[in-house]
Parts: structure tokens; sequence; C-alpha cells
């Protein structure tokens, strides 16, 4: 995978953030890496890069710098996280993604678990990695850092941020047991340069001491996986154990680590347990998106010995009169065209009663072409794939096309008891194997001849 390109997208309040795309994956995942964080000089890291060309193999990846941090806009006038929220929905939209699993690493699991909040219809779920919901020690947050802790570590980012020194002292903190080499420093400090200046990074550990979301952990409704690792030396593995207690049907994974970032030794964990979320998220979407239909298959009958006998301008031209026929017979009867198959269409009806007679008509409306073509409908349950149709409903209504004659009009039993009363009649055409589809199937024939002017004939 080459490395993405970086770009912007604008705020509601005027704020530049620097974000990428990258993967194709079926589900959108927004990625929040948290305050050292610079999406350019990420893919110069090994470890990084590693881990969000795996994050883009099961997903499309949108990840962006927050507000003061890597290449985004310094010195926003408001830099909490709730402003954050305005971060993620800018490069959503920028990116043209209508919701996503979002993926909070440290701090940066609080602009997503607010986002997750404030937002559940674009956030399909919500993944906390190493997170922290406060930044100061209190009673009933024992995982909070203490005030001495915290003017500790701003003395040392003021005096040694990004020296050589610094960054060694700062990973072996994040990978206590991990070995390093002088080359895996270097490049780690120049990443943290570019991340901020030692005023930069200032500021932004001042926001998240000072910061304190736990209010909103019972309001999360979105399906949430909280990863933590059980020796973590940054953010103890308690502040999880406190989300996802709060965090109504929370996931807990404990995992047998002391890292706090997700590159080395945790990394394969980590994977593991995101993209068994993400597809388990991606499927439980998909039972969501199933609704009843009534799908109709259309075909022409005996297409490429026709198109041999007339030549190919010729049937270029028949074909154009035959997808008009069908277009304007669908816009008629309100069904709705999925796609052209070959030399047939799919389409979907919210009445069986109607899709009938709208192959009815189409059958009656092609003959002056000199073609006929065959026809097949069932009423079933579908999932909605973006704008395809997806299922065993589909799948039956193909197999009953297949099995129509010429001008044939043949429906499922289910549709036939659906359209009781219409005015529609059918003749038992028998039981039949329907190809992949279990058991057998009766079916009828449309034997109704009250469809009167067919849009399209020239009768």
């Amino acid at each position: 995978m080459d490395v993405p390109e970086t770009r912007y997208a604008k705020t509601v309040d005027d704020v530049h953030i620097g974000y990428q795309v990258f993967g194709e994956g079926p589900i959108d995942l927004v990625f929040s890496f948290g305050e050292v964080s610079n999406v350019d000089q990420a893919w110069d890291l090994p470890e990084q890069a590693g881990f969000l060309r795996r994050l883009a193999s099961f997903s499309r990846v949108i990840t962006f710098d927050p507000r003061g941090n890597g290449v985004s806009d310094r010195d926003p006038d408001d830099a909490s996280f709730e402003a954050g929220m305005n971060d993620v929905r800018a490069v959503m939209d920028a990116a043209g993604s209508e919701r996503a699993l979002q993926f909070g690493q440290q701090d940066g699991g609080m602009i997503c678990a607010l986002f997750a909040a404030s937002f559940p219809e674009r956030a399909s779920g919500l993944i906390l990695l190493n997170s922290t919901m406060r930044g100061l020690w209190a009673p009933d947050y024992p995982g909070g850092w203490t005030e001495d802790r915290w003017d500790g570590y701003h003395a040392e980012v003021d005096a040694r941020w990004g020296t050589l020194e610094h960054a060694e002292e700062h990973l072996r903190g994040l990978a206590p047991n991990h070995p390093l080499d002088s080359a895996t420093v270097a490049r780690f400090a120049r990443y943290f340069r570019a991340a901020g200046s030692p005023g930069a990074m200032l500021a932004l550990d001042r926001k998240i001491r000072n910061s304190d979301v736990r209010a909103i952990l019972p309001t999360i409704q979105v399906p949430t996986l909280v990863l933590h690792t059980v020796d973590n030396q940054t953010e103890p593995i308690e502040n999880a154990r406190y989300s996802a207690e709060r965090i109504l049907g929370a996931t807990l994974v404990e995992m047998p680590s002391d890292e706090h970032v997700p590159f080395w030794a945790c990394a394969d964990i980590v994977i593991e347990h995101v993209e068994r979320f993400a597809r388990q998220i991606r499927e439980d979407e998909r039972e969501f998106d199933r609704v009843l239909a009534t799908v109709l298959f259309t075909d022409i009958v005996d297409s490429t010995a026709q198109s041999a006998a007339v030549g190919d301008r010729a049937w270029t031209e028949i074909r154009a009169q035959h997808d008009q026929i069908v277009r304007a017979n669908l816009r008629r009867f309100r069904g709705r065209e999925i796609k052209t198959m070959g030399d047939g269409f799919l389409a979907t009806f919210d009445g069986p009663a109607r899709g009938v007679r709208c192959a009815e008509a189409i059958a009656a409306a092609v003959r002056p072409l000199g073609i006929e073509i065959r026809a097949g409908l069932h009423t079933g349950e579908v999932a909605l794939d973006d704008d395809d149709v997806a299922g065993l409903g589909v799948a039956i209504g193909a197999r009953v096309g297949a099995k129509a004659g010429a001008s044939e009009v043949l429906v499922s039993q289910t549709v036939k008891d659906l359209v009781a009363g219409s005015g529609l009649t059918f003749e038992d055409a028998g039981d039949h194997e329907l190809k992949g589809v279990p058991d057998r199937w009766h079916l009828y024939r449309v034997v109704d001849p009250s469809v009167a002017d067919p849009l399209g004939s020239t009768a």
C-alpha cells in the first residue's frame, strides 16, 4: 500500500484538520492516536506504519491529527476535547463517511467516546485502547496521574522534548521490555518533534491533565470494546475497568502486556480483537439492513441467437429500446431498478402485486420488438448493501426467473398468497428444485390478461 495523501478538512469553527484515508474494507474506521500525532511522519515509523496497514486490511481507515497537533492547526481558539468532536465530524464529512467505527488510543479515546455519545447515528461502534477518561487522580479514579507526576512530566517536556535522551526514556515508559536501538530512538525523536514543539505539547498535556469526561460513559449506546494492557505503566488497567463498568454492554479485554502503544508485543492481539469487533459490527448492521421486498428478475429469451441473427447494430438498437421499456414500466409501477445483468434487470418493489403487473407489462411491451422476456418474482427478506440487494430472497427470485419460459411470468407461492384479492390470477406450475436453494418450491404462472396499454408497446 502506498503512503496516502494528506488532505485538509475545515471544521465548523474554522480549524484545518490534516487527515488521510486508506484501505478499502467494508467498514469505515476513524483512528485517533492521541496527542503525539503526525499523519505524515507516522509512515516513517515502521512500527506505526505496519499497524496502520493492518487496520487497512479489513477497513477503510480515516486517521487525522487532532487540533493543536501534527499537521493540523496548532493554535485553535478552542482546543477542548469537546471541540475535538468537530475534528472527527469534519474529517468524516470530507472522506464521505456517514457512519464509522470510532477507535481511540490513549487520550484519543476521550474524543472518540465523546463523539460516540453525542452522535450515535454516526458511530457504528467504539474502541478504547489504553485510554483514560480523567487526567488527574481522584479518590474515585485512582488510575489518574497525581499532581506531582504531572508536574514532573511537564518539567521533562519543557526541558528535553524531542531530544534523543528524552525519546529513549519516553519509549521505555511506553514499552518497558521492548529492545531499543539507536536508529529506532532517532526515528521516534523526529516523530515527537513533528508532532509538536515543547510548548505545543505542554498545552496539550495541560488539556489532558484538566480533563474529565467520565459523565458521558453511561450515555454511550453504541457497541463498545475496551482494550487495555494489564501491566500498563502509563495508564493503569483500573482505568479500563472503570470505563467498561459504566458503558452499557461494553466488552473488556485485558491484554497480557506492559506496552502502552500497539506496535510491538501486543500488536497481534490488538489487531485480532479490533478486526473481530469490526466484522461483528458489519454483520450486525447487515442484519439490521434487512427488509421485506418483492424481487423481480427479467431476462431476454435466446438473446445470443437473436443478436447473431439480426447483427450487432440492429441488436444494440433493440437492446436500447428494451431497456427503455423496462425502465418506463419500473417508474410506472414504482419499482426500484437495482442493476442490469447481461440482457436482464433486477428490480425490487414494496408491493408484490405491482411487481407482477410490471412484469406482465414489460413482457407485453417488448414483443413488438421481436423479442420475448422471461420473468420471476419472489417476496422475502433481502439485505440492503449500499445500492445493491443480497440474501436468500434475491437468490430465490433469480432461480424462479430462470424457470420461466418465453413471455412467461412465474412467481413463488409467497407472492401468490400475498396478492390474494388483487384481481391477479395464476395457474399451477408445479413443484421445482431451485439451484442452490433448499427444499422444493411450488411455483405459479401468471395468467392475468388485465394489464392493458403496457408502456412502450407499439401494438
